[in-house]
Formats: C-alpha cells, sequence, structure tokens
C-alpha cells in the first residue's frame, strides 16, 4: 500500500484559506474589532507567531531542528533586550529622581519660555518625569538651567 502524503494545489489552497480564516477570527476573539495594527512586534507577538507555526506546520514535512533553534534563540534574544530596556528605564527613572531630591533645599534657575524663574526648591515630584516646586509653582527637572548652594 502506497501513501501519498502531498498535499494537491487544491487541498494546499484549502488549507491555506482554513488556517488564514482561523488566524483572523483568532486575532478578532483575542483583541476585539478596536485593534489597531502597530509597526513593531514585541516579544508576545513573536512567541504568539512561533507558537501558531509549530501548530499550523505540515505534519509531513515538520520544521527542521537547526531552524526551530535558531527561532529560539532569536526569542531568547529579544527577551534579553526587552528586559536590558526595562532595567535602563528604571535606572534613568532612578536617577532623574535622584538628580531632583538634590535640588531640594538649593537656589535654582528654571527657563521657563522667555522668562527664567528663580527661588529655592522646596518640594518634587517622583516618577518618569519629576518636577520641582519653586515659588508654588511645579516645573519639569528639565527646564533647571542652574543650581546654587544656598
Amino acid at each position: 500500500m502506497d501513501l501519498n502524503l502531498t498535499l494537491s494545489p487544491a487541498d494546499k489552497l484549502a488549507n491555506d484559506l482554513a488556517v488564514d480564516a482561523y488566524n483572523k477570527q483568532l486575532n478578532y476573539e483575542i483583541y476585539g474589532e478596536g485593534r489597531k495594527p502597530s509597526q513593531q512586534l514585541d516579544k508576545d507577538d513573536f512567541l504568539k507567531l512561533l507558537i501558531t507555526q509549530l501548530s499550523h506546520q505540515d505534519p509531513t514535512n515538520p520544521m527542521d531542528n537547526t531552524q526551530f533553534i535558531g527561532q529560539m534563540a532569536q526569542f531568547s534574544s529579544l527577551e534579553q533586550m526587552y528586559n536590558m530596556s526595562n532595567g535602563f528605564n528604571k535606572l534613568a527613572a532612578l536617577m532623574n529622581n535622584s538628580d531632583a531630591a538634590g535640588t531640594l533645599g538649593r537656589s535654582v534657575e528654571i527657563e521657563n519660555g522667555e522668562t527664567t524663574v528663580s527661588g529655592v526648591v522646596d518640594g518634587f515630584t517622583r516618577g518618569e518625569n519629576p518636577q520641582v516646586r519653586v515659588n508654588g509653582e511645579f516645573y519639569s527637572i528639565e527646564k533647571i538651567k542652574a543650581v546654587y548652594d544656598n
């Protein structure tokens, strides 16, 4: 008994259309109608693509092991870059907060558009974009042009 394990062009087309329809339905169920396409892929998108590729591969012609290992290595690299980026963002926020705290009780000059505001920093906010309070008003730490000891 001889088994024919290759798909005819008509069967391949029917299979491709079924997979495409399934993916569109799955995308609709996960993200809903309001999902906006993105120009960037993150690690979750990469993992979804890999899982979809594995689950819809042709059983008569499975993915090559070296190809799979290469994709897993790419995923691992992507995840490490993502983790490093998050670490750098946290470090930058910490440094900005430290800069804001360092101005507390000191005299500063702040460039506010066309005018320069001078005064003593008597408070600050923490966060991604810290602000300092001078003369009862809050200003972005990036607007500070000079810091003086009292």
